[in-house]
């Protein structure tokens, strides 16, 4: 079974050698890769790149998926397509978030046809990066959730609700014990994305 994890930062969590998918960073993918490699023969591949929004995934889409020939891929995607424009002004509006993500969802089901597909909604917390611009930020991200999650119904795919999971942490400790500026997972948020992801996919 080969599990292929893919996204931005939050998935990427400096695993540094952008040319082995095996290397698979810090965070939530190495926690996911100790349990399923424990579990019995697997391989685990990261090819999440900080930064990226969804039209980068695009670009990389057949050399850092389609080729690697995973059997579970999981994509995680959406806050830079919002924090860039807060930011910067070049951000991806969630109309053509929406067109350049079901082109990738096409894409993997016509090349991989007998693949699973895990998406995962993108979530945010009060923190140093969002808090300035909470409003926008919070009601710009959840509507490249909602987006996620219909293109999860459209095509018959697993969703993983992560700001679900990340809203009921915090009823726990507060949003800084779960991530350092607001998206960014602290190794508790690494494992409660692990969590969320486990209990949709259910392999352990």
């Amino acid at each position: 079974m080969r599990y292929l994890f893919q996204g931005d930062s939050i998935t990427d969590c400096g695993r540094g050698d952008y040319k082995n998918p095996h290397a698979t960073g810090g965070g939530y993918v190495r926690l996911l890769e100790a349990e399923l490699t424990a579990l019995g023969d697997c391989e685990v591949m990261n090819t999440g790149v900080s930064g990226d929004k969804v039209t980068n995934l695009l670009v990389r889409w057949k050399p850092d998926c389609l080729n690697l020939k995973p059997d579970v891929v999981t994509i995680l995607i959406g806050v830079n397509d919002v924090w860039n424009e807060v930011s910067n002004h070049y951000g991806v509006d969630a109309e053509l978030f929406e067109e350049v993500y079901r082109i990738l969802l096409r894409e993997t089901r016509k090349e991989l046809p007998g693949v699973r597909i895990v998406l995962m909604g993108a979530y945010v917390t009060h923190g140093t990066v969002t808090d300035p611009e909470w409003d926008t930020f919070y009601s710009e991200v959840k509507l490249r959730r909602e987006i996620a999650r219909r293109l999860a119904e459209e095509f018959g795919l697993d969703y993983v609700d992560l700001q679900w999971a990340f809203d009921e942490a915090q009823q726990k400790h507060p949003a800084d014990h779960w991530t350092w500026d607001g998206v960014h997972p602290t190794a508790a948020g690494h494992w409660v994305i692990a969590r969320a992801w486990a209990k949709c996919v259910r392999p352990f």
